[in-house]
């Protein structure tokens, strides 16, 4: 499988607050597309950062309105993944894939 191919189920690391507290739980969160599934993922996510994945959740965002300046504002939405990695091993988002 080609590293292109890897890269195509991972979107980008998600850097909030919340997955900024996740991560001291062994906890990442990468946006991914809407084709992506839990199976794929480990796969790819075992291969490309060199870790071993225990468990996968998928949240599903859907698309909602939000009122800006007075007029309505379709957001799109978009699916994110948690990835829970094996106990003492961690992936450095600072360096980028």
């Amino acid at each position: 499988m080609d590293k292109i191919h890897l890269y195509d189920k991972i979107l980008s690391p998600m850097v909030t607050e919340k997955s900024t507290n996740l991560s001291e739980q062994n906890k990442i969160v990468f946006k991914v597309p809407n084709s992506a599934n839990k199976v794929n993922l480990k796969k790819n996510i075992e291969k490309i950062f060199k870790v071993n994945v225990t468990k996968i959740n998928i949240i599903n965002k859907q698309n909602r309105t939000k009122v800006t300046r007075g007029k309505k504002v379709k957001v799109s939405g978009f699916k994110k993944a948690i990835i829970t990695l094996k106990k003492g091993q961690s992936i450095d988002l600072t360096t980028g894939i």
